[in-house]
């Protein structure tokens, strides 16, 4: 929640002084379009509320879209871009039952994909003409996705091991399950290395509930981005 209002203050702050500035300071060039792809690493926060050992990763993915830069002043200017956008989250976790002699461990290792459209909308300012830093909301809406790994099961009486087996799960997400709507803040950076090309650098936190049955702790999207953008001239 800290994220949540740092970055929200910085995109005020961002876009107030846009617009103050813009009162005085005609843009510097006009729009531009372009586009940027890139890799994702993502993770899903967690807060279940069962036993068992759980360890969220990183899982990656890719973005990719279009851009337009919109110049409010010398040093401002916003830029709504429209994304292809894979998120979700690797896990690995331990569910284990016993009753007396007999013990069951459950390992799963599985990784979830949720395909986005994005619409980030980010408040830009130059610190130097090749360097900006970037802050601002991104709306997005979910596609669908997959769920695929292992879960392995095995089952002890004593110190005999009764089953032991792995099964490999491959399926579609069930989309009654899940929110379409996704809503996060984003904050970032860019570097012009020409007037076309650039480095691009982002880390995006959910601030809206991913499932829609959730009764623990809300579970987010968070997603880093790196990647490059080329602007038409």
């Amino acid at each position: 929640m800290n994220k949540f209002f740092a970055a929200m203050a910085l995109a005020t702050g961002l876009f107030a002084s846009a617009q103050e500035k813009t009162q005085t300071a005609a843009p510097s060039s006009p729009v531009t379009f372009g586009i940027k792809a890139g890799l994702n690493g993502s993770t899903l926060t967690r807060g279940d509320g069962y036993e068992y050992d759980n360890n969220e990763k990183m899982k990656a993915g890719f973005h990719a879209g279009v851009f337009a830069n919109i110049p409010v002043s010398a040093k401002f200017s916003i830029q709504p871009e429209l994304l292809f956008s894979q998120l979700g989250s690797k896990s690995d976790y331990n569910y284990r039952t016993s009753s007396g002699s007999y013990r069951r461990n459950q390992h799963y290792d599985y990784s979830t994909t949720l395909n986005y459209l994005t619409l980030p909308v980010m408040v830009q300012y130059n610190i130097l003409p090749q360097l900006y830093v970037e802050a601002g909301p991104e709306f997005g809406y979910l596609l669908g996705g997959k769920t695929k790994g292992d879960l392995t099961t095995i089952e002890t009486t004593g110190n005999s091991v009764t089953i032991d087996h792995t099964e490999h799960v491959s399926q579609n997400i069930s989309m009654s399950l899940f929110n379409r709507f996704n809503v996060g803040l984003g904050i970032g950076a860019g570097y012009s290395f020409t007037k076309n090309f650039a480095v691009t650098a982002r880390f995006t936190a959910g601030i809206t509930e991913v499932y829609k049955y959730n009764q623990e702790d809300k579970i987010r999207n968070n997603a880093l981005q790196l990647g490059v953008a080329y602007k038409f001239k």
